[in-house]
């Protein structure tokens, strides 16, 4: 009966993803046919939307669709191009330096806007034709781009980290904030690294040494944006608001700064702004929801405890099985979207990973950052199809180039996993957690 339900619940979820059904709706279809092996449709339909509801009565969701609203604003707000002139100050001076921009301006681009296309098609759009009068090959710029962008998923304020802890039983917020920064640095540093070694051997250009004026111009324009990760982190480690409330004050931060401080944004623009975030924030919820019906399901058959068991007869051995989960989540972020695949495997492998002794922000760092690899990768990619369309590089003349920065990915993914205390140090330091 076990191996029955698995097979109707993920074998119906791929079918209908190959036949293109939206992604929420697949996982609702999948999870009521499941159900119903069990129990009359009536009462499936009954349980699925008993599910839905409760998962989505949560006040942590709340902070969702305020950081989707705040990182919309953001997007419209002229912000990318002042942290662009701020990232030249920081990183101009390297070889190749252009690609160390796109790579620092991505972080905190990637953090402010806590979308990693946003970053991919602002960031990218501007540094592309930069990098390309400069004699850049365009398809390793497009590389650098990409796998740049998804640094901010891990640099918190993040949605990520906001769906994860719903989904994990209420791990915290703001040890999951604290617990991104060390793993996003080090992201962005070990990409860093590789672009620096391509661009010394390609000879690309170092650019000019920026003058006192500028430097202080540049960084004064960029400070009002970057203040905002201070004033979100502060409250939350100050214990002045919880992270629901940051993302409300986030709202009204970056309003008064894209609208009166920077003034890119005009009081006629916020109403599609509004729209376009009610939108996003409607199918996030929409697949949270979807994915606490099959979360009952797999629960309810005890696939958790069977994949458990199945994994525990391969090797009982912690790196073995740390090892293997990674592998799964990489081949599924080849084909699966971030939040989906959060939302299905989080139920999955957490209760494993937890019974090898792992903490839960530490987990659910490493699954963020193994997914955030995913979103680079074909044939789904969404950095991956951004990052080609603004830099004008087919996909296939982007792979080869892709390939050390993937390598160098998964090799810091490797330090995350095995070395607890890159994702520990800062949420024990500050919040004694």
């Amino acid at each position: 009966m076990e191996w029955q339900v698995i097979i109707v619940l993920f074998g119906s979820f791929f079918l209908f993803l190959g036949l293109g059904v939206p992604i929420s709706f697949a996982i609702g279809i999948a999870s009521l046919l499941t159900i119903m092996l069990s129990l009359p449709f009536d009462a499936a339909i009954a349980v699925i939307s008993q599910k839905m509801a409760s998962g989505l009565d949560s006040f942590a969701l709340l902070a969702i669709p305020f950081f989707i609203l705040a990182g919309n604003i953001m997007n419209q707000g002229g912000i990318a191009l002042r942290l662009i002139e701020f990232a030249k100050v920081l990183g101009g001076r390297l070889p190749g330096s252009l690609a160390h921009v796109n790579v620092l301006a991505n972080m905190m681009f990637g953090a402010i806007s806590g979308s990693a296309v946003a970053s991919a098609a602002a960031v990218g759009g501007t540094m592309a034709p930069l990098q390309k009068k400069e004699g850049y090959d365009e398809s390793y710029s497009a590389a650098v781009n990409i796998t740049s962008c998804p640094t901010g998923l891990l640099i918190p304020p993040s949605n990520t980290f906001i769906v994860y802890s719903l989904i994990s039983g209420g791990t915290s917020i703001g040890a999951l904030f604290l617990g991104g920064y060390i793993p996003g640095l080090l992201m962005g540093l070990s990409l860093m690294i590789v672009a620096g070694i391509i661009a010394k051997r390609r000879g690309y250009p170092v650019s000019p040494k920026p003058s006192g004026s500028e430097v202080l111009k540049k960084t004064w324009d960029a400070l009002p944006s970057l203040s905002l990760i201070v004033v979100i982190m502060g409250g939350i480690i100050g214990g002045i608001f919880t992270a629901t409330e940051a993302s409300a004050i986030a709202v009204v931060y970056t309003l008064l700064l894209a609208v009166v401080f920077y003034r890119e944004v005009t009081i006629k623009q916020l109403p599609s702004i509004i729209l376009e975030s009610v939108v996003t924030t409607s199918i996030v919820l929409l697949l949270i929801g979807a994915s606490m019906g099959m979360s009952w399901a797999m629960a309810n058959a005890d696939i958790p405890y069977m994949i458990s068991d199945a994994l525990l007869a391969v090797s009982e051995n912690p790196i073995i099985i740390l090892l293997i989960i990674n592998i799964i989540l990489l081949i599924v972020g080849i084909f699966m979207d971030m939040t989906p695949a959060l939302l299905i495997f989080t139920p999955i492998f957490l209760p494993i990973a937890m019974d090898l002794g792992m903490d839960p922000v530490h987990f659910g760092i490493m699954m963020t950052f193994n997914l955030a690899i995913g979103i680079c990768t074909p044939p789904v990619g969404s950095a991956l199809f951004i990052g080609c369309s603004v830099a004008k590089v087919k996909i296939d003349k982007v792979i080869k180039p892709l390939l050390p920065f993937y390598a160098v990915l998964v090799l810091a993914l490797m330090l995350v996993t095995f070395i607890p205390q890159i994702s520990l140090t800062l949420p024990q330091l500050f919040l004694g957690y």
